[in-house]
């Protein structure tokens, strides 16, 4: 695969006040071919409890605007037992599949009373992805993805191949506020990565902020990438935050820039076979 041919999706948040349909459509004419679905308009519209109906309606919403929506948002219910916990979570998984999903994002836990839970419930939920032809990728978040060392640590007791890590390298530095930088830190992370979110992060003072423009602020996306690319990842990239907000117009010409940037970050990158 050359780089050129890789996915670079965008994930609806930075419109999110738009209808999932009519956020489709601004990510397409951003230049995008691909789709990671995160809530619009409050609500997610693909869940575990979605309808056959809501799940046709938003494959529907992708494929007129011409987007794959190959990345789906996940939640996952540990306030429950676990056998129910896994029936709403492989329900989730079953509704990404049905959208044409090829990934479900995971956010992990910030209950540190419920860390094991959550290993067992991926533990349980991971088989089933992978029978579905869906891998399961979790995001540094906080909690038991706090850091690199959190992300390995949970993706080596969950042991499957369907279950990874999604490298957010705005979140490495969001969440410890700067105490860890992803250019150091993708290193030990770097052979379990399977999805990447393109995310920068702004530190003023002792407040991070993610919502900018990819480029303007401290990740270095140059040496990520090619980081990531020297141990043989080749995507997905899924733009999840830019700068702009929150107007449409300016939203749709921040995605464009973005998608142009890590495009010239990725062509420079050797190529692969």
């Amino acid at each position: 695969m050359t780089n050129s041919t890789v996915i670079l999706g965008a994930g609806t948040r930075p419109l999110n006040q738009l209808s999932f349909a009519d956020a489709c459509e601004s990510i397409a004419a951003a230049g995008y071919d691909h789709v990671a679905v995160f809530a619009n308009q409050g609500k997610m519209p693909v869940r575990s409890d979605s309808s056959a109906d809501e799940v046709v309606a938003a494959a529907q919403a992708a494929r007129s605007a011409g987007v794959t929506p190959s990345m789906v948002l996940g939640r996952t219910r540990l306030d429950v037992e676990l056998e129910a916990a896994v029936d709403e979570y492989r329900r989730l998984i079953d509704n990404a599949a049905e959208v044409g999903a090829s990934w479900i994002l995971d956010l992990g836990s910030n209950d540190e009373t419920r860390y094991d839970a959550y290993v067992e419930l991926m533990r349980r939920c991971a088989p089933y992805a992978d029978e579905a032809g869906l891998g399961i990728s979790m995001k540094p978040h906080g909690g038991i993805t706090l850091t690199v060392e959190h992300l390995l640590a949970t993706t080596q007791a969950v042991d499957h191949p369907a279950f990874g890590i999604c490298f957010d390298p705005g979140n490495i530095i969001y969440y410890t506020v700067g105490d860890r930088r992803p250019e150091a830190d993708i290193e030990k992370v770097a052979a379990r990565v399977t999805t990447f979110i393109v995310k920068d992060c702004a530190i003023d003072g002792d407040k991070p902020d993610v919502m900018i423009t990819p480029g303007a602020g401290l990740v270095d996306f140059p040496l990520v990438l090619a980081k990531l690319h020297a141990v043989g990842f080749a995507g997905p990239y899924y733009v999840e935050c830019v700068g702009g907000g929150p107007e449409e117009p300016s939203v749709k010409r921040e995605l464009t820039y973005t998608r142009g940037y890590i495009r010239g970050v990725l062509d420079a990158l050797p190529l692969t076979g």
